[in-house]
C-alpha cells in the first residue's frame, strides 16, 4: 500500500494497493471542487483489486485526509454515498 495523495491537477485522489500476487494498482476518485468541499464524482478500482476490500480501505483513507485538511465531501458516486453511509462515524465532513 502506497500513501493517499491528492493530485489537484488531476483533481484525483489516488492510493495503490497490492493485489493477491503482490502486485501494486491504484484506487483512485475524481472530484470536482467547491471552495472546501470536494464532490466525489467517481470511484474506481483497478479491476486486480476488486473484491478485495482496497476501496474500502481507501475510502477510509479518504475520509481522514478529508477531515485532517478540513475539507467536506459531496458524494455523487454511487459507492463513495454508500460507503460514508456505513461509517456514520464520518457525518461531520459529508456537505
Amino acid at each position: 500500500m502506497t500513501a493517499f495523495r491528492d493530485q489537484p491537477a488531476d483533481r484525483r485522489f489516488q492510493q495503490e494497493f497490492a493485489d493477491a500476487e503482490g502486485n501494486a494498482h491504484p484506487v483512485w476518485a475524481e472530484y470536482a471542487i467547491r471552495g472546501h468541499a470536494r464532490v466525489i464524482l467517481h470511484v474506481e478500482a483497478h479491476p486486480a483489486l476488486r473484491g478485495s476490500g482496497a476501496a474500502g480501505r481507501f475510502m477510509q483513507a479518504l475520509a481522514e485526509h478529508a477531515r485532517a485538511e478540513k475539507l467536506t465531501l459531496i458524494p455523487h458516486c454511487s459507492y463513495a454515498v454508500a460507503w460514508l453511509k456505513r461509517h456514520p462515524e464520518f457525518s461531520d465532513i459529508v456537505g
